[in-house]
């Protein structure tokens, strides 16, 4: 294993999330701790760092400098803020870094910005593929915490309820997209499918968080985990109508192309399909509305009471 793959192992033990261990992560770590690829873990330093470095007059030695002299890996300039935003900002709330210890009243813009390995971080790094690494990791987690459990926590906070009609109670992440999908569900449902049925709807960060398999399969619609979904469906039993809800921020109304794919996945199912393409703002639906098919629906949340219909002769029904 090189050293970059083992700062990755390190920094997956000292509980940073996915997205911080990285290549980039990695090298920031190594060079924090004043490492090149020959050196054992065991000589680690703390050493205070600035995120690009100068040759001339710098106080403090750079660390995309660094990774460019003893890595070979050279980022641009102006990547420092990736390094800011994406690594040295985690690397502090995870207790691994301290921000500016020699100087802690620094401006945020000021040129001596600079970063330095906590006491903690640097105990557990230089145990490393040692006899006292558990003792170590143990002794780390009790004392720092680990900032991926820190996170779901706080993502566990922050996401919306929505009670269904039979108790149910979903967790949707926060976000705008997921806020459209609540209004389909407790808004839209309740105006223009009253009486409907919660079929599936998805989650930003998980695809099937609910999903009735046992009445789409009553249905006829036959799915697995390639199929393509709507992002909400609803189903009026009365009406034996099928609502297909896609709820577009940035991409994805019903378009021709997506009807020809939702009828292939449908071609089994005999209720009457009714397409719908949510939007959270008519600013929104304008910038999409080139690509919506005839004879589908427009709802948008900001005019909950009202909908738009490209399909001329019906007002709202399935065609034939």
């Amino acid at each position: 294993m090189n050293k970059i793959d083992e700062a990755k192992q390190l920094l997956e033990a000292m509980g940073l999330p996915e997205r911080q261990q990285n290549v980039r992560s990695a090298l920031t770590l190594l060079a924090l701790c004043n490492l090149t690829e020959n050196e054992t873990w065991k000589n680690a330093k703390a050493v205070s760092m600035s995120v690009v470095g100068n040759k001339e007059n710098a106080r403090y030695e750079g660390v995309m400098r660094f990774i460019a002299e003893h890595y070979n890996k050279q980022y641009a300039e102006n990547s420092r803020e990736t390094f800011r935003r994406q690594t040295l900002h985690q690397f502090v709330q995870a207790g691994i870094v301290i921000h500016n210890p020699e100087q802690p009243m620094l401006p945020t813009n000021s040129k001596d910005n600079h970063y330095r390995l906590s006491p903690e971080a640097l105990r557990l790094i230089r145990a490393f593929d040692t006899r006292y690494w558990n003792k170590e990791l143990k002794y780390f987690k009790e004392n720092v915490g680990l900032l991926r459990d820190k996170y779901y926590k706080r993502r566990e906070l922050r996401k919306i309820p929505v009670r269904l009609k039979d108790g149910t109670e979903l967790s949707f992440s926060p976000g705008k997209h997921n806020e459209v999908q609540i209004a389909v569900i407790t808004e839209f449902a309740s105006r223009f499918a009253p009486g409907s049925e919660l079929l599936y709807v998805g989650d930003t960060s998980r695809k099937n968080l609910y999903l009735d398999n046992k009445s789409l399969k009553k249905l006829g619609i036959y799915i697995d985990e390639h199929s393509k979904l709507p992002d909400v469906i609803l189903y009026d039993k009365k009406s034996k109508w099928l609502f297909l809800v896609e709820a577009v921020t940035s991409h994805g109304p019903v378009s021709p192309k997506r009807i020809v794919e939702l009828e292939l996945m449908l071609k089994n199912c005999q209720a009457g399909k009714i397409y719908v393409t949510a939007f959270s703002d008519l600013n929104e639906f304008k910038r999409h509305a080139p690509d919506i098919a005839w004879e589908t629906e427009v709802w948008v949340v900001s005019f909950p009471d009202h909908m738009i219909h490209f399909n001329g002769d019906k007002f709202l029904g399935p065609r034939s």
